[in-house]
């Protein structure tokens, strides 16, 4: 490769370089620390995205979430009984929608909420103590493992689109 095919290629590259960066910069120097003060903006943001993202799965986990199943009393007309859950969530500070969030959750699994006790205020503690019965959509049987999933992905998602 001669001199003026290297020349040419190198101002090529800065070109590239000057389009990518969204520089106005004329000769090479200023190009080349445009470039780095624009690398530097986008070191930056990643950290501060992943450092989000950290927060967020952080607060996820600092969810506790109980799942137990009880055992219903039927109505008077039956004698027989019905399966329900005794579910219980805690954390140490709420978010706007978190309780509708979880709510939906249920419903998502076809439970119903037979009893409630709540207790939240953005960013105060959370608690939610329910009863929920009922069988799972197009009457699939539902557990006490996919309740506490439901209920964990519903805190997460409320984490993650209250961070956007």
């Amino acid at each position: 490769m001669s001199g003026k095919e290297k020349k040419e290629a190198l101002k090529e590259k800065l070109q590239l370089l000057r389009s990518v960066t969204k520089s106005n910069a004329a000769n090479k120097t200023s190009i080349l620390v445009d470039a780095s003060k624009y690398i530097k903006e986008l070191e930056d943001k990643v950290e501060a995205e992943s450092a989000a993202a950290s927060q967020a799965d952080s607060d996820a986990m600092a969810a506790m979430v109980s799942v137990a199943s009880v055992e219903l009393a039927g109505d008077s007309s039956s004698s027989s009984s019905r399966r329900g859950f005794r579910i219980n969530v805690s954390m140490e500070r709420s978010r706007p929608g978190l309780l509708v969030s979880v709510l939906e959750a249920f419903e998502e699994l076809g439970l119903d909420v037979l009893d409630a006790d709540v207790s939240c205020a953005d960013d105060t503690a959370f608690r939610l103590q329910a009863l929920g019965s009922g069988q799972g959509q197009q009457g699939e049987s539902v557990d006490e493992q996919m309740v506490r999933q439901a209920v964990l992905q519903a805190i997460s998602k409320c984490i993650n689109d209250g961070d956007d």
